[in-house]
């Protein structure tokens, strides 16, 4: 193992977004996918239930949004933390090729799976070439 794979990632904390719920709020860590059919999104939010989370697509803007309930911490006084309590948010302008209507959501162990599909006319397709 190399140094840099223990070294501990700090949480990137949201600015220049007003929030109407208190706390703080976190950019959750994300990766995508591109398929010929498909995006897949996963984005980090540990602490975060399926009841927790909300997905909103307005304007062609996706927004996710995930709650961390803060009862476990409550009157603990730890001696060391890696990990900062908060709320996640983030958004995505999405492109015209992608289907708003099929969009799906899963949130499993933390992490929340998006599936964006393609619309027809950007998906990739065979051309059939014929003997002249």
């Amino acid at each position: 193992m190399s140094p840099q794979e223990l070294t501990a990632k700090e949480k990137q904390e949201l600015s220049g977004q007003e929030k109407t719920r208190p706390g703080r709020y976190y950019q959750p860590d994300v990766d995508i996918c591109e398929f010929s059919d498909r995006l897949e999104l996963w984005a980090d939010m540990p602490g975060v239930s399926d009841q927790d989370v909300q997905v909103t697509l307005e304007n062609n803007l996706l927004t996710i949004e995930g709650r961390v309930g803060t009862g476990l911490y409550d009157g603990l006084s730890p001696l060391y933390t890696e990990y900062n309590v908060g709320n996640y948010f983030r958004q995505f302008s999405l492109h015209e090729s992608i289907d708003a209507n099929a969009i799906k959501a899963a949130m499993r162990n933390g992490v929340l799976e998006l599936v964006l599909p393609k619309v027809e006319a950007a998906k990739p397709r065979r051309i059939e070439v014929r003997v002249a």
